[in-house]
């Protein structure tokens, strides 16, 4: 019996991304507690949160033959980790203090199997160069694109395309919410299971 997938997230984004290598993908929000513990490095807690998302889904589902997926995301600038911006005039500081500098991403991967608890945990760096940018292009950016829940105050997806002057980084993907590479990768080397057989 072919391999069941949950998506440990709420996330419309990771959904539609995941969607294009597991088109069956049955998503469940996690619902847990992300708060930062003290001193915990970015690597650290992305992995941390992320298995933690997966083992909410495995107590509170209990789903038999799946394998659960789960990702958590954080952005870095200056060695602090970056926290959503809910507010207008936090958002035009933060991109004010990106201008011409770069913003580490780091999103994370983890996979259990449901029945063998087999489990896989990594994590993707992105790095994202700022171009120099004026206070007017900042307005009219946060004018135009809704990015107050988003860490950093932008989406990459979007219009935040026109903030940068380049992205360096093995996945694309990452950036968005979920390193699908790390993800195909690690479902055939380490589940035994190809997406590209499943049609």
């Amino acid at each position: 019996m072919p391999k069941r997938f949950i998506l440990a997230s709420s996330s419309p984004y990771r959904l539609n991304l995941i969607k294009t290598l597991l088109p069956n993908v049955k998503s469940y929000a996690p619902d847990i507690d992300e708060s930062i513990l003290q001193g915990e490095p970015p690597q650290a807690l992305v992995k941390r949160l992320a298995k933690t998302k997966a083992q909410a889904i495995l107590q509170r589902v209990k789903p038999n033959n799946t394998i659960i997926i789960a990702s958590d995301q954080v952005g870095v600038f200056n060695g602090e980790i970056i926290t959503k911006a809910h507010t207008k005039d936090r958002a035009f500081s933060q991109l004010q203090s990106f201008s011409g500098q770069c913003v580490k991403f780091m999103t994370s991967l983890y996979l259990v199997d449901t029945e063998s608890h087999h489990e896989f945990i990594d994590h993707a760096q992105f790095n994202v160069h700022f171009r120099d940018l004026s206070a007017q292009e900042i307005l009219n950016y946060l004018a135009q694109e809704d990015v107050l829940n988003c860490a950093g105050s932008f989406k990459v997806e979007g219009l935040g395309i026109s903030l940068f002057e380049r992205l360096e980084g093995d996945d694309f993907n990452s950036l968005i919410g979920l390193p699908l590479i790390m993800l195909n990768n690690a479902l055939i080397n380490h589940f035994n299971i190809n997406p590209l057989n499943s049609f």
